[in-house]
């Protein structure tokens, strides 16, 4: 099984090596490619806002489940998800690509010393990778506009930190612009690479507790948490259904 459907949205049912295997041709072929790493948080607002529903429906070329939630909904739903893909190991990897291949990679999003050290990381660990561009995530240019500054510097990968639906909005008007790069938007990824915000240890990613890592080391984010609960109650219904 291809894809899997979890309230309304296309899961890409691959591996993390499979996924590998299918970016890497893309690349090859130097196609527009938009990603889309959802957890359940993304799922919900999708199904409150039907403007980010078409986008990944219609646009995302791939859709991973970047959470334990969405792995458990297969699951649920007797319709069971490979692995949980993650944002975060995903822009690692195609950082390690583009070092070897020495691509043009274009940063957006973050606190402008966020941003800073992201790059300072790039240049020290990733010496082959060219950042033809390095910008905040306060803009206030539209998106439109922003777009077309990145497709002039002609990027082989984006990665946009500025939050959902905005960032998959961004890389939607360059993937409609056929703009030949791997499209990623990567949350809070900037922050953990840049090292502002640590990654829950080893011993909470095997236990797929990296949720609650982060809850304990950031009590602010317990209203957003209150969507899980949400979440599976609404999984519960559509399975029913």
């Amino acid at each position: 099984m291809n894809k899997v459907k979890v309230l309304g949205i296309d899961f890409d049912n691959y591996s993390l090596s499979e996924f590998k295997n299918e970016f890497i041709s893309r690349l090859n072929n130097h196609l527009s490619t938009m990603i889309v790493t959802a957890n359940p948080e993304i799922v919900m607002a999708a199904n409150q806002d039907h403007e980010f529903m078409e986008i990944i429906q219609r646009d995302a070329d791939y859709v991973t489940a970047d959470g334990i939630g969405i792995v458990l909904a297969g699951k649920m739903q007797n319709t069971p998800i490979a692995e949980r893909v993650t944002g975060y190991d995903l822009f690692t990897w195609f950082l390690h690509v583009a070092n070897l291949r020495g691509m043009k990679v274009y940063l957006i999003g973050a606190k402008p010393e966020v941003i800073t050290a992201t790059e300072a990381r790039i240049a020290q660990d990733y010496p082959n990778i060219k950042v033809v561009g390095a910008q905040d995530g306060y803009f206030k240019d539209d998106l439109n506009t922003v777009a077309q500054k990145i497709e002039l510097t002609k990027p082989d990968m984006v990665f946009a930190a500025i939050g959902f639906p905005r960032q998959e909005k961004l890389i939607a008007i360059m993937r409609r612009d056929n703009l030949p790069a791997m499209m990623m938007g990567v949350g809070g990824s900037f922050d953990v690479f840049s090292g502002k915000v640590k990654r829950a240890p080893e011993l909470f990613q095997k236990s797929h507790l990296e949720w609650f890592y982060r809850l304990i080391t950031n009590p602010t984010r317990l209203k957003r948490m209150m969507v899980l609960p949400k979440f599976v109650i609404e999984v519960k219904k559509n399975k029913k259904r």
